[in-house]
């Protein structure tokens, strides 16, 4: 395997910041992880353990279809119904699954060309109704996506009941060997409402280096959902509007 593309541990900090109606803002520490599916098989070598119950955990059932089944047919196909030409290797950031439990709000998967650029990013969004949806992002004339490049696409599925299911996304990435970033905005007719960033420093995946994580955040997983909640109430009490959940998309994926 490439070194650009060995297993890794990404240590850092998720901020959400909205402006209106009510200013509100959170950040907290967190552990992410980097792994290249063509190594997935080994990942169990360097002290994660795969589909199967560990303290800290990679589950195939969490991602794609959710049935279990591997991901990367899944991804390869759904990247072909798309007409996405990314024949390199793919990489999923997403939180690990700890002491048997997962929520994952959001998962990226870069997907690279043979020559390493990076072709598209598969945004998996999930909500704390169980549901989950896809936003496909790619350049329409097929050339490799940049560092801090913008990448739009409509809202169409419902995360939060604070916000609406209507105005865009706006996306960034650095996709940098030693940092990876994600910040997406909102925004809907009036402007900016919500801005969110997911980043942090790249180490090497190994037992050690998970020891150390699983030790300071053994509950992360679970303290994401009790977060959510928690600012929830918080906005509830501002008296930011509240939106009742409409149906899902009746596509998986958006592009």
């Amino acid at each position: 395997m490439p070194t650009a593309f060995l297993p890794q541990l990404i240590a850092g900090e998720v901020i959400h910041h909205r402006t209106r109606p009510a200013e509100h803002r959170l950040s907290y520490p967190v552990f992410f992880l980097r792994l290249p599916l063509s190594g997935v098989a080994r990942l169990p070598g360097q002290g994660l353990a795969v589909n199967r119950f560990g303290w800290v955990a990679f589950d195939e059932r969490d991602h794609g279809a959710r049935d279990g089944s591997p991901v990367g047919p899944w991804i390869r196909a759904l990247l072909a119904r798309h007409g996405v030409e990314a024949d390199g290797e793919i990489e999923l950031i997403c939180f690990p699954r700890m002491l048997g439990y997962a929520f994952k709000p959001v998962s990226f998967w870069i997907c690279y060309n043979a020559a390493g650029a990076v072709r598209a990013v598969l945004a998996e969004v999930h909500n704390t109704f169980g549901e989950a949806h896809n936003y496909l992002l790619a350049n329409d004339d097929g050339t490799p996506l940049r560092n801090g490049q913008t990448l739009v696409a409509a809202k169409v599925f419902h995360v939060s009941p604070f916000l609406e299911v209507k105005g865009r996304y706006t996306f960034r990435f650095h996709f940098g060997p030693g940092r990876f970033l994600a910040r997406i905005d909102y925004a809907d007719e009036s402007g900016t409402v919500l801005t969110t960033s997911m980043a942090g420093h790249c180490a090497a995946l190994n037992r050690a280096s998970l020891r150390r994580a699983a030790l300071k955040f053994p509950f992360q997983a679970l303290g994401t959902v009790a977060r959510i909640h928690w600012h929830a109430l918080r906005l509830w009490l501002k008296a930011v509007p509240y939106f009742t959940k409409p149906h899902p998309p009746l596509k998986e994926t958006t592009r």
